[in-house]
């Protein structure tokens, strides 16, 4: 899809917050958004407990914005 968009002859989804980055790359504009429209990360562990602090943080940050 970004190689027919970046060719002018049609148009691919990116997240908003790279938009002017790929803009300056690849020479191609922005034409419309879907504010509903979202993507979803997901960290599988292999450990039954996670150790790490940073994915600690992170999914300790999503558990309570998911169930505040």
């Amino acid at each position: 899809m970004q190689a027919f968009g970046r060719e002018g002859v049609g148009i691919f989804p990116i997240p908003s917050v790279v938009e002017r980055e790929v803009a300056r790359q690849q020479g191609v504009r922005v034409v419309g958004r879907l504010p509903d429209v979202r993507e979803r990360f997901y960290a599988i562990s292999a450990e039954r407990r996670l150790k790490h602090p940073a994915v600690v943080a992170i999914s300790s940050a999503a558990r309570n914005e998911i169930f505040a």
